[in-house]
């Protein structure tokens, strides 16, 4: 079962940037769809980007396309969220999620996936 574990998180100015890290401290993460969310106090988890399993399919909110860039590294079992030009809104706690299915119509939805990470906060002020 993988259980993935997020780190990278933290405090930055705006308009600076972050790299979050998933990995799985399970079996390998490598053929699961993966994806990253966000969620702040009082609102409903929302979806930022995913990736499929070999790599070709990436999906973006439409809040972060531009900004962030979902990457894999299949050596070091690791799926990345490079975030640029962080914006104020951007703050809020980060998952990792993954899923047994390979393919998926919804990759940005909650739903999709079965295993979550505890988060790792970021904390962009103006």
């Amino acid at each position: 079962q993988v259980q993935p574990v997020e780190s990278g998180g933290g405090s930055v100015q705006a308009g600076g940037s972050l790299r979050l890290a998933c990995l799985s401290s399970g079996v390998t993460i490598n053929t699961n769809f993966v994806g990253w969310f966000r969620q702040v106090p009082g609102k409903e988890r929302e979806g930022v980007a995913a990736i499929s399993p070999g790599g070709r399919s990436l999906v973006y909110a439409d809040s972060v396309r531009g900004r962030f860039t979902i990457s894999r590294d299949y050596i070091k079992n690791t799926v990345y969220l490079q975030m640029n030009n962080l914006k104020p809104e951007d703050t809020a706690m980060y998952y990792c999620a993954a899923t047994r299915r390979s393919g998926t119509n919804d990759p940005l939805s909650p739903r999709t996936y079965d295993s979550w990470g505890q988060g790792t906060q970021v904390t962009v002020s103006s």
